[in-house]
């Protein structure tokens, strides 16, 4: 156990996130982690999180609600509002596929006027042990440069837009960026700035990871920050995002959208390790220390066991 409760970032959004969060979370119930906070993506614009985005232009709220849920308590309380915010309408009316957390978030955005505001009232009504953050305070969208579309030329980039488009493009993912320029949320940046730890990842590489790092005040925050960072690779390689990608080009991808990041440790579990002396050395080349640890679920999927993933955390904060 780590000497002292310490404070953690995490950014990233979707289900990898949720899975990082709930992990941090029992590290709160359990006293190592004394305050966290999410700083999650907003350029979601499929399913739910489109359409309320299109009708109200407001930000997109199912990454944001996935967070949210992800932090609420194991008694009947915390279980009984996370499965509130996570229902998803079923019939055939204009509702069907609607997320009651979605529409609660954007009910508080239009009472109070203020983003993180209403955000924090959503989780003191759950009970959550931790605050969810916007990254930006307005809508975006990725905007990919992707190899590989055009076949009569393998080498010519072509740009692709839209969260869903990119995350399912056929191409080669070369860069992102956002559009339009993002206004970065301040509480977001100070939260980065006075953490002890940052965590990135798991999560879509491109879509949901990598966006904080175009963000010109998160990207400078994380690049100044006293904080140690903490990458955590994903399970396997995701179709239309990181096709092709070795656990090390992960790396690579960081450092290209974020020159001057220093990281401190890389968690990686050892069924995607492949040349461990490969991967050590790439996150040597960073600063950063590997950590192969259990970290998958046992049933053979893509997806982080939550109650290994908060043993790995802790003896990684209780390192020196």
């Amino acid at each position: 156990m780590a000497e002292r409760a310490q404070s953690v970032v995490a950014l990233g959004g979707g289900h990898g996130l949720h899975a990082s969060l709930r992990a941090l979370r029992g590290l709160v119930d359990d006293l190592v982690v004394d305050e966290l906070s999410a700083v999650v993506t907003v350029a979601d614009n499929g399913g739910s999180s489109g359409r309320l985005r299109g009708e109200f232009g407001v930000l997109p709220p199912g990454d944001l609600r996935m967070a949210l849920a992800a932090l609420c308590g194991d008694d009947d309380w915390g279980v009984t509002w996370a499965k509130v915010l996570q229902h998803r309408f079923a019939g055939d009316g204009e509702m069907r596929g609607h997320v009651v957390g979605n529409l609660l978030i954007v009910s508080l955005w239009e009472l109070l006027g203020d983003h993180v505001q209403a955000l924090d009232w959503v989780g003191r009504l759950l009970g959550a042990s931790g605050r969810v953050l916007p990254m930006a305070l307005n809508a975006l969208d990725i905007a990919a440069e992707v190899r590989g579309l055009v076949p009569a030329d393998p080498r010519a980039t072509t740009t692709v837009r839209g969260q869903v488009e990119v995350a399912t493009t056929e191409g080669d993912i070369v860069s992102i960026r956002l559009e339009p320029e993002p206004v970065a949320c301040p509480e977001a940046v100070a939260a980065i700035r006075e953490a002890d730890w940052v965590v990135l990842g798991p999560g879509s590489w491109f879509t949901s990871v990598l966006p904080h790092l175009v963000v010109p005040e998160l990207r400078e925050a994380l690049v100044q920050t006293d904080a140690r960072i903490l990458v955590v690779l994903n399970l396997g390689e995701q179709a239309g995002e990181t096709h092709g990608l070795a656990p090390e080009d992960h790396l690579a991808v960081l450092a290209e959208h974020a020159p001057g990041l220093k990281i401190h440790t890389v968690l990686a579990d050892p069924s995607i390790v492949g040349d461990p002396d490969r991967l050590a050395a790439a996150a040597a080349s960073y600063g950063a220390d590997l950590v192969a640890a259990p970290v998958a679920m046992d049933d053979g999927s893509a997806r982080h066991d939550v109650a290994r993933l908060a043993a790995a955390y802790e003896r990684i904060l209780a390192r020196d």
